[in-house]
């Protein structure tokens, strides 16, 4: 028989991870704060538990799929409710794998706290939507103890292909912050962009095939005649084919236009500031990966010297009505 598996949390990538676990023969508990979203996976062959020590105690492997690292807390606190400094918990000798999203501090915290309740720890990230659990486009992003998954890969990668990281519980985590951020921000340029078309009578329906061609042909364009990634640890930033300068005034032209259009122009003037950052330390004509530096944690030279930090971090959107 497949390893037991017990899932914590139901929302939408949870109730997809049990579907596929069990569809890989693995017998399934769940537990989730509201029962009734338990019907669907309960209908497909997975097991309720009462409690979450129920569910904890028929797996020795615990796969979370929370909100964040205090939903864990929240929840498995029971399972340890009560228990002497040193006394066996519920949790004493279970692999926890987190899937939650936190922050990386958080998530080594979160490491630390399932230690003192005997617990093993591996975090993760999913790195696709619900919909695209099991298939062979998803992957998931771990660090913890590399015995611990490979203890249990079999189970996990039908989830998605597991991708190692290395020791430090919050590797994972920031891994998957680091991809969100580049999804998120990309998101919200792709809703600006369809808002500013918008005032001039394009369609979303007309405009969305244009911009997402743009986002779907950056890692070719960036490719093109560079390698940023050798680059930027070389620290070099060649502005033979763009620069500075250039990306600058289009970043300049881009919040012109958004504010003539009366399109909120917070996220452009964002991105405007790191090149005019740039601009005025004399980097006009390096590569526009230089903006890097706008971004990097200020070193204490930086410091010393007053450098001052270029992102409107804190301020407001340029306006709301």
């Amino acid at each position: 028989m497949s390893t037991p598996v017990t899932v914590l949390g139901l929302g939408p990538m949870g109730q997809a991870m049990v579907r596929t676990l069990l569809a890989a023969g693995h017998p399934v508990t769940v537990w989730n704060r509201t029962p009734s979203r338990a019907g669907e996976v309960v209908a497909a062959g997975a097991r309720l538990a009462d409690t979450p020590a129920d569910a904890v105690a028929a797996s020795d492997l615990v796969i979370l799929s929370l909100t964040d690292y205090q939903a864990m807390y929240d929840i498995l606190g029971e399972t340890t409710a009560g228990a002497a400094p040193g006394e066996a918990t519920a949790l004493a000798g279970r692999t926890l794998v987190n899937l939650s999203s936190d922050t990386p501090d958080r998530t080594r915290e979160g490491a630390a706290w399932a230690a003192r309740h005997g617990a093993r720890f591996l975090t993760g990230g999913v790195m696709n939507p619900a919909p695209m659990v099991g298939t062979d486009a998803a992957y998931v992003y771990y660090s913890g103890p590399a015995e611990l998954l490979e203890a249990h890969r079999d189970a996990l990668a039908t989830i998605g292909a597991p991708r190692y990281l290395g020791e430090d519980p919050g590797l994972a985590q920031l891994m998957y912050q680091a991809n969100l951020d580049v999804f998120l921000t990309s998101l919200a340029a792709l809703m600006h962009a369809t808002a500013l078309l918008e005032t001039a009578g394009v369609t979303a329906t007309a405009s969305m095939p244009e911009l997402l061609q743009t986002l779907n042909g950056t890692a070719e364009m960036l490719e093109v005649g560079e390698n940023p990634a050798a680059q930027l640890e070389a620290g070099e930033h060649p502005g033979h084919l763009s620069t500075v300068t250039m990306m600058g005034a289009t970043a300049d032209h881009i919040v012109a236009a958004s504010e003539a259009a009366g399109v909120d122009s917070g996220l452009p003037g964002a991105v405007r500031a790191y090149y005019t950052w740039a601009r005025e330390r004399g980097h006009g004509a390096d590569n526009w990966t230089r903006i890097i530096d706008a971004m990097r944690p200020v070193s204490p030279a930086r410091s010393a010297a007053g450098d001052r930090d270029p992102s409107p971090r804190g301020s407001s959107p340029s306006r709301r009505g």
